[in-house]
């Protein structure tokens, strides 16, 4: 789908943000993520996206999804694994950050957040 027509089926209240995401086996956030790399941003009060970016409006651009840029992390918010032992630390967290975790269900929290920073950690090349 392009995205003109991905926009106008939100912005008509035929898909939704996470329709889109399972329509394409991603979560939420890579769904939202893509729609921002392309230059546009939310208007809540209006409820429809704004382009904001700059140069030419990517509207005849494929929306589509890499499968390649799939990681546990979408995976986990998809389809959540099973767990393997785990040591209880309690943390805090900001507001956005446990707003994407409370989407999974109660029992793979853990899964999904040792998944995020052992992908930050692989990254940093503090595991491998």
């Amino acid at each position: 789908m392009l995205v003109k027509e991905i926009l106008n089926k939100i912005i008509l209240n035929e898909m939704t943000i996470k329709e889109l995401a399972e329509l394409y086996n991603v979560s939420d956030r890579t769904i939202q993520s893509k729609i921002k790399k392309l230059g546009y941003g939310w208007d809540s009060k209006k409820r429809i996206y704004h382009y904001v970016g700059e140069g030419p409006e990517p509207v005849d651009v494929d929306f589509s999804i890499s499968a390649n840029k799939v990681d546990a992390i979408d995976i986990l918010l998809q389809n959540p694994k099973d767990r393997s032992r785990r040591v209880y630390r309690g943390f805090y967290f900001d507001d956005d950050v446990l707003n994407i975790i409370d989407r999974v269900p109660k029992s793979y929290k853990s899964e999904l957040v040792n998944e995020a920073l052992r992908k930050v950690f692989k990254e940093k090349r503090l595991l491998d």
